[in-house]
């Protein structure tokens, strides 16, 4: 297959779109920053792309919730044409900011199963304010939970930057774990020091600075039953080369950054096709 497209989706109050499309570019990826309000203007646009990423920022400033805004624009005036995009064989990333948009649009949890979501149904998760009540800005390690994501390809453990006041993932009704777990949704979770699995169904958290927001079952990550479609807080596009790391001297890094290894990851998907 020709070199994957990637729409780097952005709106006002995006701030993540450049290093996203780098990121992608790295990899192998063909990527084109789009606003929004193109795709508004001409939603079939979206079919010219394999690849959906929307990046971290403030979208709309947050004003009515971080991710509202841009995520009822994509349920209420891009709902058909996302719905094509998520049935075809395509992938779709939220990071930070876009992995809110993911939430309040409906996206995810349910992916395609669930889209468009039905004004009356209930949303069972949603990403609010940090336990702190606070913007939070650091390193976090991370331990994947999912098989089947195919972001998180040859991936176990990796760390990463979080940068987010509302990153706190928060359910309706703790059951809910239970299915995402048995359906490899529950994608990247906090992880303590010593790097060992950190996914609590029982809805214990870790301490900050571990569990740095305080979100439920410590989780960090959040996928579809397909594994086509991947939200999360922290930043894989900000940990590209070693030397990003704060501490790559000490521990003699060099070379690529693990975060790197998502965006491959998506752009190898479509080359073993």
């Amino acid at each position: 297959m020709p070199t994957p497209r990637v729409c780097v989706l952005r709106a006002p109050g995006t701030n993540c779109d450049v290093e996203t499309a780098h990121a992608f570019a790295l990899a192998g990826a063909q990527a084109e920053r789009i606003h929004l309000f193109r795709l508004l203007e001409r939603p079939a646009m979206l079919r010219d792309f394999q690849i959906l990423c929307i990046p971290g920022g403030f979208s709309y400033g947050d004003d009515l919730g971080a991710g509202v805004v841009f995520g009822s624009q994509l349920q209420g005036h891009l709902g058909e044409a996302i719905g094509e995009f998520l049935a075809a064989d395509t992938l779709t990333l939220g990071i930070c900011n876009g992995f809110q948009v993911l939430v309040k649009s409906g996206i995810l949890p349910h992916g395609t199963a669930g889209w468009p979501p039905a004004p009356e149904t209930p949303r069972e998760v949603t990403l609010t304010w940090n336990h702190n009540g606070r913007y939070t800005a650091q390193w976090v390690r991370l331990r994947v939970c999912s098989k089947t994501n195919i972001f998180l390809r040859g991936l176990e453990t990796l760390e990463l930057p979080v940068a987010h006041a509302e990153g706190r993932l928060t359910v309706a009704d703790s059951r809910c774990l239970a299915r995402w777990q048995a359906h490899g949704q529950i994608a990247l979770a906090y992880a303590a020091a010593e790097g060992q699995a950190a996914y609590s169904p029982d809805e214990a958290v870790l301490p900050p600075p571990y569990n740095p927001n305080g979100s439920v079952g410590n989780i960090a990550g959040l996928g579809d039953p397909s594994g086509r479609i991947l939200g999360l807080m922290p930043h894989p596009e900000r940990f590209l080369f070693a030397t990003q790391h704060p501490q790559w001297t000490r521990l003699r890094l060099s070379g690529p950054g693990i975060g790197r290894r998502l965006f491959q990851n998506a752009v190898e998907y479509f080359a073993a096709r």
